[in-house]
């Protein structure tokens, strides 16, 4: 039977890096998946945010995440343009009821977002307002809640006992990862070279290791929030 799976990223590359052979597989199998990115993923690199300015590097990026939705197989994607890297500067609030409005349209029964502990706030901030969005209320639908690492953000958090990521869930990708990187190609202005964690070395060779921790060749690791079956 078909399953709705949502992901809620924060920046457009976040979902492929994180859960994009998952998403790929959910897609080869029937499930619906709907994307929903939540900060804008460019205009940080100035010191203050000025969209204008950035305004065609934006439109880009965000035609080229209409794409890499396309090459994962997702149903749709959705930006919601909060700040780059300033969305603690919003009301947790604010970004709580976007995600709710998704949730309450589309009824998903898989949820993926981002782990708590990563060093970026985006991605923080991201993980709390999905954890308030799908809370257990009574005839809600969301039966499994679980968290993605994100290169370049989570292996760079402190790993202490309170922030480390710890895998209870591998997806085997052994038959997609292949597809990835080729999704993950479209998003080629994010990537850096080796042995950047965000260079496409780097995510092979995670997807390696969290692939022969449990004995296959290519995974990718989800802490659990919970599974209700």
């Amino acid at each position: 039977m078909s399953k709705r799976v949502l992901v809620v990223a924060a920046h457009p590359d976040d979902e492929v890096l994180g859960v994009g052979g998952t998403i790929i597989r959910h897609a080869q199998v029937g499930d619906t998946v709907r994307i929903l990115l939540m900060a804008e993923g460019l205009t940080s690199r100035a010191d203050q945010r000025d969209v204008e300015s950035f305004q065609k590097g934006l439109d880009a990026l965000h035609k080229n995440a209409q794409s890499v939705a396309h090459a994962l197989g997702a149903e749709s994607i959705q930006l919601a343009n909060f700040p780059d890297n300033r969305m603690d500067c919003v009301e947790l609030l604010d970004i709580v009821k976007v995600i709710e409005k998704e949730i309450e349209d589309f009824h998903p029964e898989i949820v993926y977002t981002h782990h708590a502990g990563d060093v970026n706030i985006d991605h923080v901030q991201t993980h709390n307002a999905v954890v308030t969005a799908c809370r257990s209320l009574p005839g809600k639908n969301v039966k499994e809640l679980c968290f993605f690492e994100t290169p370049s953000s989570t292996e760079w958090q402190m790993q202490t006992s309170d922030k480390a990521f710890l895998p209870a869930l591998y997806v085997d990708i052994s038959n997609t990862f292949a597809q990835k990187i080729k999704a993950l190609e479209l998003y080629a202005s994010e990537m850096r070279d080796y042995p950047h964690p965000r260079s496409y070395r780097a995510v092979e060779i995670l997807a390696r290791y969290r692939g022969y921790a449990v004995g296959i060749e290519f995974a990718e690791a989800f802490s659990v929030g919970r599974i209700i079956r």
